[in-house]
């Protein structure tokens, strides 16, 4: 049985943080929340645990996990070298939602990297999540809180749904911040290569770095078994209704085609759901298809924020497909084109009507 424990998202009740930390030094799994969203908790330096991670999400144990830690000064606990452009990017961008590969401790089980020489890292801001590595006293290796390969959570009900009586303990602490996870950078190639887009953009790392990539996804690396990084496979953040994604330079001509495409499906008595901006609504008025708003097209943050919830509102709804557009790539908008991109079944591109 899954115990849940309400704690305060600003200031977590030192007892109800105690409860946790002790599920996690005894070898337990505890899911929490992160800026990012729910992750899954377990001690990084036993083995025995982290493998239960894999065993509660059904994950793949080629796709290696994130250490979190309670602060930069706990890179030797998991690391064996700290690289310059690291203490530069710690210092910026810690705490924060980047993740950043470096050369593993020896300490650290090999399950956690999934055999690989490197260790993905990051030190989380949410209060809850900095107040159980504190009281935790270790690392905490921590995927996303659900069933591997489906949409993330972003809300302790969410971990609910789809751990309930494979894990010990959900801390409900609200709704995460950012909506999306973390960005992964890869600072032993020059440029810098951002591995998965998430939370701090490649604007920001920019700032930092100069010059900053991106993994187009067509190179060898997702064919590598384990993969260099959480995030990599093709397939991943879907949900359970088919997700088919637009894309074009042309918004109107974008939505023009939804709405198309939404009434075909209407037409074969398919159930429809589109995820849509607040602007984009009123072109569904009338159409017959359960409409979805995750924000403003114009504030990213509220997107990433509200994308995995309207994903699963509209699969709780019973849709069999589920339409969406992209959001451009600026920002916050490549992690959500990503997210996207990974979840869909079908990619149509939508050439501008004029």
């Amino acid at each position: 049985m899954t115990r849940i424990l309400i704690v305060n998202p600003q200031a977590p009740e030192p007892d109800l943080i105690a409860e946790a930390a002790a599920v996690i030094r005894a070898g337990g799994l505890v899911a929490f929340p992160t800026e990012t969203v729910y992750g899954l908790g377990a001690n990084a330096l036993d083995p025995e645990a982290v493998a239960s991670i894999f065993v509660a999400k059904e994950r793949p144990t080629e796709d290696p996990l994130i250490v979190h830690l309670a602060s930069v000064d706990d890179l030797p606990r998991v690391v064996r070298q700290i690289p310059e452009t690291a203490r530069q990017l710690a210092q910026a961008f810690w705490p924060g939602p980047l993740t950043i590969i470096f050369p593993r401790h020896d300490d650290l089980p090999r399950g956690v990297t999934a055999g690989l020489d490197t260790v993905a890292v990051r030190v989380p801001s949410h209060p809850v999540a900095i107040a159980l590595l504190q009281a935790s006293g270790v690392p905490i290796a921590a995927p996303s809180a659900n069933r591997f390969g489906f949409t993330s959570p972003t809300a302790a009900r969410h971990v609910f749904t789809d751990l309930e009586g494979r894990i010990d303990m959900i801390l409900d602490g609200g709704s995460p911040t950012i909506g999306v996870e973390s960005t992964v950078l890869d600072i032993s190639v020059l440029p810098a290569r951002i591995l998965r887009p998430g939370g701090v953009s490649r604007e920001a790392l920019q700032g930092v770095l100069g010059k900053v990539d991106v993994f187009d996804g067509t190179a060898a690396e997702v064919e590598k078994k384990p993969l260099p990084s959480p995030g990599m496979m093709s397939r991943h953040y879907a949900p359970r209704a088919t997700l088919i994604l637009f894309q074009g330079a042309d918004t109107q001509a974008v939505i023009q085609r939804m709405r198309q495409e939404a009434e075909l499906y209407l037409q074969q008595g398919e159930r429809v759901g589109v995820l849509v901006a607040e602007e984009d609504q009123i072109a569904f008025t009338g159409s017959g298809a359960a409409v979805k708003s995750i924000g403003s097209a114009g504030d990213a943050l509220q997107i990433a924020r509200n994308l995995y919830a309207g994903l699963r509102g509209l699969d709780e709804s019973g849709m069999d497909v589920i339409l969406a557009r992209d959001f451009g790539v600026e920002g916050l908008g490549l992690a959500i084109l990503d997210r996207l991109q990974r979840a869909a079944s079908r990619l149509v591109q939508v050439e501008s009507s004029s």
